[in-house]
């Protein structure tokens, strides 16, 4: 999938959000830990169940009104292979359901290691004569401070996408990311320039290229900057809701059309039952929480 197939689909559902699926088995209602336990006891596979059968009834709740899934790879490897197991049924599960995955991984390394990162998640893996795709995604994120030969096997899929880090949402980001460089320009303009060289031809029929950019909504001067400074580079906005980001603050990443980011939400989405303290309803209240978001970014 392409940077243009997920504008359309953003423009199709009127809803540029990504619901960012970050599960936690404490935080996961009883109502899904029990059922999983009662038929599988206390055991890592009662853990893989009750991680994809919450992630599943989100998308179920919500799949028809949001473009995007954004699964946080750190969340499902907290559990070791039982995670893991519960992050590719939930890829596979939204793929077939046409919904876009962004895996956030924010991978980088260089040469085959970073090659290996790449075919893992874009491409096929050999599997005794067998190649399959390990893990099918549609997008990632990329952390580019190691290069362009820690992208360029990314980018050299070109029927996929990435987000690259340019400006993060965390406050200590600043400690690397505005660092004046000599030409009293603060880094991450250093770095914005790399994402715009390495997305340069791949620009679609929206005006956007694969290469994206993670722009964090808690910095909303640098985010309107940076949306002047890279017109052809789409947004991945984390920092909404939870984290502080207003959407206001947001607005000004957008083009004339609506288009140019997808703005994402996780705890505020999974976790949204707990406003009502009513866990037995909590997919309603997931799909409550992305309406009530769309409203915000309907333009």
């Amino acid at each position: 999938m392409k940077i243009d197939k997920l504008i359309e689909l953003i423009n199709q559902k009127k809803n540029p959000s990504v619901m960012g699926l970050d599960p936690k088995l404490d935080m996961i209602p009883d109502c899904v830990k029990q059922k999983a336990i009662k038929e599988f006891g206390n055991t890592p596979k009662a853990a893989t169940e009750t991680l994809f059968e919450f992630n599943k009834k989100l998308i179920d709740a919500c799949g028809e009104y949001i473009p995007a899934i954004k699964p946080q790879s750190a969340y499902y490897e907290l559990y070791g292979i039982a995670g893991m197991e519960a992050l590719y049924k939930t890829v596979v599960y939204a793929a077939k359901l046409g919904i876009c995955v962004i895996l956030d991984v924010k991978r980088n390394d260089i040469g085959t290691t970073a090659q290996a990162y790449a075919d893992a998640f874009f491409g096929k893996t050999d599997f005794f004569g067998q190649p399959s795709q390990a893990l099918p995604v549609d997008a990632a994120t990329v952390n580019p401070y190691l290069g362009t030969d820690g992208i360029k096997p990314f980018t050299d899929y070109e029927d996929k996408f990435i987000f690259a880090l340019v400006k993060t949402s965390n406050k200590s980001g600043t400690e690397l990311q505005n660092i004046k460089m000599q030409d009293g320009r603060e880094y991450y303009f250093a770095v914005a320039d790399m994402v715009k060289k390495w997305g340069e031809n791949s620009i679609g029929r929206y005006g956007y290229n694969n290469c994206g950019a993670v722009v964090g909504a808690t910095y909303p001067d640098e985010l309107k900057i940076l949306r002047e400074y890279m017109p052809n580079t789409f947004f991945l906005i984390p920092g909404y809701g939870a984290q502080g980001g207003k959407a206001s603050d947001i607005y000004p990443a957008f083009d004339n059309n609506g288009n140019g980011a997808i703005v994402n939400s996780s705890r505020g989405i999974m976790y949204a039952y707990a406003k009502q303290n009513d866990p037995d309803n909590f997919d309603l209240h997931a799909k409550n929480a992305v309406l009530e978001m769309k409203k915000e970014f309907t333009f």
